[in-house]
This record gives structure tokens, sequence and C-alpha cells, in this order.
């Protein structure tokens, strides 16, 4: 018969008055450090109890006796927390407070009490914990009555409640380990829980499941709020037409994402078109609105060269206090080696303030403005640009009859909104364009790259060797004198005095981002300075030239050479039409691979990076394979290469970023790899450049020869 199993005897539990407990010395908590104290004794004076008895046991005498106190092994935190609401004279020094009461003859140490009493206790799951503050909140609970309960910041609070919100499809997920809680913070950028769960059954077929890739695939189709549209529009007004704002409230996030971009768009084109009315309203003739406009845009138009509005007496005085401000405080830190938070902030509002003084607008004359059109745009941090007073070719003609010319000349209009007796405005034609590029249709085999994306990606390193151009003189003035020398040498050259022309290449095709990138700035801007020094007047232009040191003319001469620079890519025409041929566009390419390395052209110093938008996205699946390979080896190859285009794209963009790989468009050859038989045996004939080589070949047409009729000219 089997003994029968020995029931055992739990501890008897009742109140002890405070004043009759003592801490135990072997109670295992010793290291005060994250112990807080107030907080429990908060939290208990909140409940007007004690969820959790303390564990005490008898304080014996010499003889073993019982004396009537009590210490406290298992439970000392509470035991403090009670004994500084005391101190606080929140709770009597007899309160009974419940306690477990051991049996002094028990084999079981105290410190074994004390130290299971910490060590068998299960953490509550974190997804419990969520849950729990979501039942407080519906149960009435406000976020900032959560966080003073259990002495959290608010924004804690909200995170909680936003993982809890999560689909409970991926809430069971987590819950199993299936997923991780970084993860799951990932998922709380959007509420749309079909939109969660389409995103995690698509990461289960991707090798990547960090958690920037799920914040990626849920913001793909929405607009930073950092973007320049909406800080022209501004996030309230968006929000204010029924726009959602995406947040993400564990990491930074640039104000969040706008999830409806055709109400954005929308917004954006209202606001443009109003602002355009109002501009309108000067008497332009024409107003061509964009949210962008193409690097050159304004190539071929005359710019008019408008008055600066004059400052009023009040306006002199603040541009002279604050210059008097700046100054000061310019001299009284100049010495410091790290300027006050306060100080730095009160000069950059002065330069700012300074500067809007310095942009005045500007005064053009009536007849003028009648024939002359405005660019209206948006800034690259979202401010109206509002470019005026250009006229067209077509339009050079006087606007008015030539008996109204005193009317005209009596006349004047300040572009800051006084009309001074202008003639009756006519109505500006507004335009508001903008088109997409279509994509490029899936192909996996390997293709040449498509025309129009080389001619972007030479647009880029078009520009940027100009820009190279004009910082080498030496090397623009060989380049000058190179050209000279084939029409003076090679050319009978018919004309008057000097013909020698630099005539600017302008960009039909180009990538978006074209004219923000840093040659584009570094062109612009020493253009801008040369132009506020030369003068206009072609007599006195000849005198300031003449009057320019060695070196200033050298820098002028290379900046105008520049704009000459031509290394763009475009579809040669091979059956003798009137635009250029295969073999001109292979020359002129050569040509610019030889200019790039006599500037030491190297386009990732220029500011190019590989980009979904500029390159990966617009080629096959192959080439995107082909440049990690290149890039980072076979092995980070093969991490992607199960990928869709679109996924494969983005993860090569990460991959490729900071390894400066270039696409072959963009790369200049070595000096050695240019000095090949081929190069040598054609005498003039330019060596090309290694993504051309091979195209007559590839195509299985050779080249019409051209007729031999040189001699006969």
């Amino acid at each position: 018969m089997a003994p029968a199993v020995q029931k055992i005897t739990l501890s008897s539990s009742h109140d002890v008055p405070l004043n009759k407990l003592i801490l135990s010395q072997s109670n295992v908590r010793r290291v005060k450090a994250g112990v807080s104290i107030e907080e429990l004794a908060a939290d208990i004076a909140r409940r007007g109890c004690l969820l959790q008895s303390l564990n005490v046991r008898p304080v014996l005498d010499a003889n073993g006796t019982e004396t009537g106190m009590f210490e406290v092994p298992a439970g000392g935190r509470r035991f403090k927390a009670l004994q500084l609401l005391v101190k606080q004279k929140r709770l009597a020094k007899t309160a009974p407070v419940p306690c477990v009461v051991r049996d002094p003859s028990t084999e079981i140490l105290a410190e074994d009490d004390s130290l299971a009493e910490n060590v068998q206790r299960a953490p509550l799951h974190p997804l419990d914990q969520f849950r729990a503050f979501q039942t407080l909140r519906e149960n009435g609970l406000s976020d900032e009555d959560i966080a003073a309960a259990y002495f959290v910041g608010v924004n804690v609070v909200k995170q909680r409640l936003r993982l809890a919100a999560v689909s409970e499809k991926l809430l069971d997920i987590y819950a199993e380990d299936g997923m991780s809680l970084e993860q799951l913070m990932a998922f709380t950028v959007t509420t749309d829980h079909a939109r969660q769960e389409q995103a995690w059954e698509a990461l289960q077929r991707s090798y990547s499941q960090e958690p920037y890739q799920i914040r990626r695939m849920l913001t793909e189709k929405t607009v930073r709020a950092s973007d320049k549209r909406v800080q022209f529009v501004g996030v309230y007004a968006y929000e204010a037409t029924g726009g959602v704002v995406m947040r993400d409230l564990f990491q930074q996030d640039d104000g969040g994402w706008l999830e409806n971009v055709a109400l954005l768009d929308s917004l954006v084109a209202e606001k443009l078109k109003a602002e355009a009315e109002k501009i309108a309203a000067e008497g332009w003739k024409w107003i061509e609105v964009a949210v962008d406009f193409p690097y050159g845009h304004d190539q071929g138009l005359r710019e008019l060269d408008g008055v600066p509005a004059d400052l009023t007496e009040e306006e002199r005085a603040t541009r002279e206090v604050l210059r008097n401000e700046f100054d000061q405080l310019e001299g009284q830190y100049q010495d410091a080696d790290e300027l006050p938070d306060e100080v730095g902030q009160r000069l950059g509002e002065i330069e700012t303030a300074l500067e809007a003084f310095e942009a005045r607008p500007r005064i053009f004359d009536p007849a003028d403005i009648a024939r002359a059109g405005v660019f209206v745009s948006i800034g690259h941090n979202g401010q109206l640009l509002v470019d005026r007073g250009y006229v067209r070719p077509e339009d050079e003609a006087p606007a008015v009859e030539s008996d109204q010319e005193g009317d005209r000349e009596a006349a004047s209009v300040d572009q800051s909104g006084t009309d001074t007796g202008t003639p009756a405005i006519q109505r500006a034609v507004i335009t508001i364009g903008g088109q997409a590029e279509p994509e490029e249709d899936e192909d996996d085999a390997v293709k040449p790259l498509p025309d129009r994306l080389m001619s972007e990606l030479t647009a880029h390193r078009t520009l940027a060797l100009r820009d190279a151009v004009a910082n080498n003189p030496h090397v623009a003035m060989t380049a000058l004198l190179h050209k000279l020398c084939l029409d003076a040498f090679q050319h009978a050259a018919a004309g008057n005095c000097l013909e020698a022309t630099v005539r600017q290449v302008f960009f039909s095709i180009q990538p978006a981002d074209l004219k923000d990138s840093p040659s584009a700035k570094a062109v612009a801007e020493r253009h801008e300075a040369w132009k506020a020094d030369m003068p206009k007047d072609e007599a006195a232009l000849w005198d300031w030239l003449a009057a320019l040191d060695d070196a200033s003319r050298a820098a002028l001469l290379a900046h105008c050479v520049s704009f000459a620079v031509n290394a763009l890519y475009e579809k040669g025409d091979r059956y003798g039409g009137p635009g250029v041929s295969v073999h001109g566009v292979q020359r002129r390419l050569a040509q610019a691979d030889r200019l790039a390395r006599a500037v030491g052209l190297d386009m990732v110093e220029a500011g190019w990076r590989p980009t979904v938008d500029n390159y990966l996205g617009r080629v096959t699946k192959p080439r995107i394979l082909e440049a990690v390979r290149e890039a980072k080896g076979e092995q980070s190859a093969q991490l992607i290469d199960h990928l869709k285009k679109a996924d494969m794209a983005k993860e090569a963009e990460r991959l490729l970023d900071g390894t400066g790989w270039l696409p072959e468009p963009l790369r200049t050859s070595d000096a050695a790899d240019a000095d090949t038989p081929e190069a040598d045996a054609g005498g003039d004939e330019e060596a090309l450049p290694a993504f051309l080589a091979d195209e007559e070949d590839s195509t299985g047409e050779d080249e019409t020869d051209e007729p031999a009729v040189i001699a006969a000219e």
C-alpha cells in the first residue's frame, strides 16, 4: 500500500502593529542602487493597502522565548515604504500590517525566504503591461493619470498604448516570441491593421526583417513631414482637410509621414495658384508655376535689371541697431571656445533679419513688366520662391503701341505691392506644369543602360566636370587652346576679328535632383558672384577685364570655358541625319574622359550616390546585383538575389551607401586604360569609354563611313 502524501501546513497570517516590526539582517537585498522607496510609498498611500503581506519571524531572547517583536527578512522594501509614510505623518506608528508569521523552529533559513521572494517571482510580460494600460485607458483614466500612478512619463504611456493597438494577429505572434519588441515597435508607425499584417507577410519572404525595413515598407507610399511641400502648406492645413499623419513614437521621425499624398499635392497646387494670382495683379505677361524647376530653366531668357526698393528711415534705423548688436556679441565672445546656445540663436536671428534687408523687392519698368514673366516655385525649406523679370525671345518687341510710350515711362510698379500709376494691367497667363516619368518595364536580361538614364547620369557628370574645370584655370586654358588650335590649323575658319566661341550646353534631359546637386550650387554661386562684380556695359566690361589681375583673369576664363563642357550622352544618328553622329558622341565622351582625368574628377567627391531614384530603380535586376557584387562582393549579392526588383533596389541602396561605387558612365578611366593601341592607331581618334567601346559590335551594324570630301572642300 502506497504511503499517504504528507500535507504541508502554511504559515499563519495576521496583523502586526508597525512599531513591533524591525528589518532583519537576513534580508538579501543590500544594494540600494535602483531601489525606489518613495514611489512604492506613494503607491501604497494611493491604494490604501499592501498588495503583498510581509514575511516575518518572531524575535527570540537568549532563552528562546518570543519577545513580542518581529523581524522582516522578506519584504524589506515594503517595510521601509511604510516607515516613510509614518515619517511623513500619513500612517500611524501602530497601524496594523498584514504579515505571514513563520514558525521560529522551521529549518528554512530567513535568507532563503528573502532570496526566494525576489527570485521566484515571474516578471510581467510586456504585452500584458501594454494591455493593462489599455484597460485602464478604456475605463476612464487619462494618459496623465496612468503616468502619475506608475511613475512613468506620459510619452511612455502613449508608447505602450500604441503597442497595445497593433493588430491582434501580430500581438499574438509577439506573445509567442515570433517577433521582437523592436519589430513590434516598427509596426506602430501605422494604425492600419491590414497594412501591418500585409507587411509582416511580405517580411517572411525577405532575408532582412530589421525594424527599419518594416518602417520603410509601411511608409513607402507616404511623404515625410520634412518634405518641402509639407513645409509649404503646413501639417495643420493638411490635417484640417482630413489628412492623416503617421507618427513613430519610438524614434526620431522628423515630424512623421503624410499618408494622403494626393491630398497634399492638391493643397500645394491650390496654394501655389493662389500665390500666382496675387503676383498676376502686378501686370506680368506670364507666370509659370511648379513645385520645382529643372536646372537651367531660365536659359535663353533675358533677365530684367530691377532697382531694389529703398529702405524707409525706420528700416534703416532697425538695420543699424541689429548690426551694432551683432558686432557687440561677436566682440564679447570672440575668444570663447563655444558660444552659449542663446547667443548662437540670437546671432542667427540677427543674420536672418539682416539678409532680409538685403533681399529687397525690385522695382521694374511697367513696359518691361508687360512683356516679362515670373517663375513661382517652392524652396528647399518650404518657402515660396518668386523669381520675377524674365523676357522670352518672342516677347522682346514692345508690348504696347509707340504712342503710349509717354504713359509707360510715367508709370512704375513697386513689387512690394504699391501701384503708382500703372496703365491697365493685363491678365497674366498662369501655367502650372509638371510631369512624372513612366516606370521602366521589368526585364531580367542584361541590356545596355536606357538612353534616358545615360543622359541623366552624364548630366550629373557634365555639371561636376564644369565645376572642376572652372576651378582649374590651367586645364581650362588648355582646353580652350586645344579648341582654338583645331579651328586654326584644321579648318579654314572665316569670320570677324576673333571667332572663338563658348556655346553653353543645356540639359534637355536631366534628373530631378540635378539642380540641388553640390556641383549645380557651386556653379550657380560662382556665376552670381562674378555677375555681381561685372559691369553690364560692353565698353566698360573691356576696361574691367583689362584691369583684372592675372589670377582673377584666369579664374574668370576657367569659369566661362566650363560652360562649354559637354560630357552628355545622347542617342547618335547612324544615318547621317541632322543630329550628332554615333561617332561624334563617342568622340565627345572620350574627350570628356580625358578632361576628367586632367582635373581629377571624382563623382563620389562631387556628391553623387547611387539611390533607387537616380539609378537602382531604373535598371534591371542583373545590373543591381552586378553593382552590389562589384562594391560588396558575391556574398552580399546573394543576400538580395531572391528579392523582387523594388525591394532589391532599396536593399542595394543601403548596401552601396558609403562604398564609393559608381556606374560606368560616371567613372573616370585611368590614363593607362585610355592609352591603348586602338587609340594610337587612329591618330586623331579618341579612346572610347569602357561602356561605349563595344557599342557598335553589340548592334551587329557597322557605322557607314562619311564621304571622303575633305580634299574637295
